[in-house]
């Protein structure tokens, strides 16, 4: 049977390099970001990121294995039709993928007691559906960087 992506992106080999890649990620998608929307993004991530040293990674490998549960079925779907592509595969569904990631920061942001953080997510969660799309390709490329 083929490792889920659960195996795969929590190896104890793969993960601290797939949550730097993440972090990467991130950054890059970021930097892409421009008009109301993405300033807003922006300075929400550098609230976030001034908090506490270290809290953004340490969010990302705390939302790790959700999102590679949150991707699996895809992952499944994606490797049954034979796709070469994972990001386009994610891109082509991409509101209904970008909800379900959404969701886990969602239930992280109703269980916070981090107020700043809380209130620096709830003041771009409106848009953030949007930019989770956009991310899609890249992050369809970074499971498939371990997982391919």
């Amino acid at each position: 049977m083929a490792a889920t992506l659960q195996e795969i992106l929590l190896a104890p080999d793969n993960q601290p390099q797939v949550i730097a890649d993440s972090l990467t990620l991130i950054d890059a998608e970021l930097a892409d970001k421009s008009g109301i929307s993405g300033n807003a993004l922006k300075l929400a991530y550098k609230t976030v990121s001034s908090f506490a040293s270290g809290y953004v990674r340490q969010m990302v490998a705390e939302i790790l294995p959700h999102a590679a549960d949150r991707l699996q079925p895809y992952w499944t779907d994606f490797r049954a039709s034979g796709g070469a592509e994972f990001g386009d595969y994610l891109a082509k569904r991409g509101d209904e993928v970008a909800e379900s990631l959404l969701t886990i920061t969602d239930t992280w942001a109703e269980e916070s007691d981090k107020a700043i953080v809380v209130k620096a997510y709830r003041a771009v969660r409106g848009g953030a559906a949007k930019h989770v799309e956009a991310a899609l390709p890249r992050v369809g490329d970074l499971v498939l960087k371990y997982a391919g």
